[in-house]
């Protein structure tokens, strides 16, 4: 593998790390960075190389919420060693991945053949910036019921989840539309972003073992130059998301999502002129 290629995996993780915890869609700028700088490898690959490469992002969100996650304690000999409301909070977030679960495994290969197209991205991208002005604009002076994530409950949990399902959709954003969900049935800013992050730990390991497991069937295995693509290109995921998740909790308590629906609109005009209108003129 040639220093060229690295410096793209690279771009790739850094590109990864960030748009995967704001609500902007990784998958929408990791094919535009692809559309620019393709990786010198199978689409098979590619395909999942996208996917595998959030588990970095995703262990980010492990060692910042350790606390907040790890439901086991032996320093406080005052506690109890097995603190039940963090375990409540994990039935919350395994509650709420059921809806997006169910049909990811069922429609995954009818997502992946169907929806994963330029157009459709860009089409997302777009109608859920649009949403995000329209949902902030509305709600700028609400009062929200649920503060922080231990208010959530076992309903709030479970129509956050039945949102996330839309994020199947490529260009959506999965804490896009996790947030926006949240902020319509009443849950504040941070408290969304909170359980947004939470609930990507156990989707994205999920989404990753079935799409590694799938490019394993197709393909036979892993090549030297394969696995150290996915490795380094986690890793640098792993060490922007440390950043980027600080920043966007830092950015919500005192901001609103507007600037990332004049973004995602932007985008999305980006992608149509880019990759859409191109091949209809061709």
């Amino acid at each position: 593998m040639d220093i060229a290629e690295i410096l793209k995996i690279i771009l790739f993780g850094i590109v990864e790390g960030i748009t995967e915890w704001l609500p902007v869609s990784s998958t929408g700028h990791l094919i535009l960075a692809d559309a620019f700088l393709p990786l010198q490898q199978s689409d098979t690959f590619k395909e999942m190389f996208n996917v595998v490469i959030q588990l970095g992002a995703i262990l980010a969100v492990v060692v910042l919420f350790w606390n907040k996650l790890f439901p086991f304690q032996r320093k406080d000999k005052t506690q109890p060693v097995v603190q039940k409301s963090i375990l409540r909070l994990w039935g919350k977030i395994i509650v709420a991945c059921i809806p997006a679960g169910v049909v990811g495994i069922l429609f995954d290969d009818f997502l992946e053949e169907h929806l994963h197209t330029p157009l459709v991205i860009a089409a997302m991208l777009i109608l859920y910036g649009i949403a995000f002005l329209v949902v902030e604009d509305k709600n700028k002076n609400r009062v929200f019921r649920v503060q922080t994530t231990d208010e959530i409950d076992w309903k709030t949990a479970l129509i956050i989840g039945a949102f996330q399902v839309l994020s199947l959709i490529p260009g959506t954003s999965r804490s896009g539309v996790t947030i926006l969900g949240a902020i319509l049935i009443g849950v504040a800013r941070p408290a969304a972003a909170e359980f947004t992050f939470f609930l990507s730990v156990p989707v994205m390991f999920g989404a990753s073992f079935i799409k590694i497991l799938k490019f394993i069937l197709e393909s036979g295995g892993f090549s030297g130059a394969e696995v150290f693509a996915l490795l380094l290109g986690s890793a640098v995921a792993f060490a922007v998301s440390l950043l980027a998740i600080g920043f966007l909790m830092s950015f919500v308590k005192k901001h609103s999502f507007k600037p990332f629906g004049w973004y995602r609109i932007a985008l999305g005009v980006l992608v149509i002129c880019v990759l859409v209108l191109p091949k209809v003129l061709a």
